[in-house]
């Protein structure tokens, strides 16, 4: 799959993110639930963007480990929704399979450039 690809998947995630926050109804849960789930399933594309245009491997490496943290946070969203009855799961499912689909290529992504970076290159701590 080509990062362009991505690109577009990981906003029109956002954007039906966006439009599923519009149906929650208007009960304290559902405002707090809101407000989580509409900043993770917008991070995910931002962050997808950013680890494009990485100004190197270990950025590009940090930025993916963060759209497979948002992603996996906004299936949990989408799990509470259902596992609380706030929406139905017919109309959350197609959803949470999505954030499920993009939660498992970063974290593929997020191995293989793992596995490409050479040892010295890793992060250490430096004593002053």
């Amino acid at each position: 799959m080509t990062p362009q690809i991505l690109q577009d998947r990981t906003k029109q995630f956002a954007l039906r993110v966006m439009r599923l926050v519009d149906a929650l109804p208007k009960s304290v849960k559902a405002k707090a639930i809101a407000n989580q789930i509409v900043r993770s399933g917008t991070s995910v594309a931002a962050n997808y963007r950013a680890a494009c245009r990485a100004r190197s491997r270990a950025e590009f490496i940090a930025r993916i480990g963060v759209v497979e943290e948002e992603a996996d946070e906004t299936a949990l969203w989408l799990e509470l929704i259902v596992a609380d009855r706030i929406l139905s799961e017919k109309k959350v499912l197609p959803l949470l399979t999505e954030a499920n689909e993009l939660v498992a290529i970063m974290a593929s992504s997020y191995i293989s450039a793992r596995a490409k970076t050479p040892a010295k290159s890793a992060i250490r701590n430096q004593q002053s």
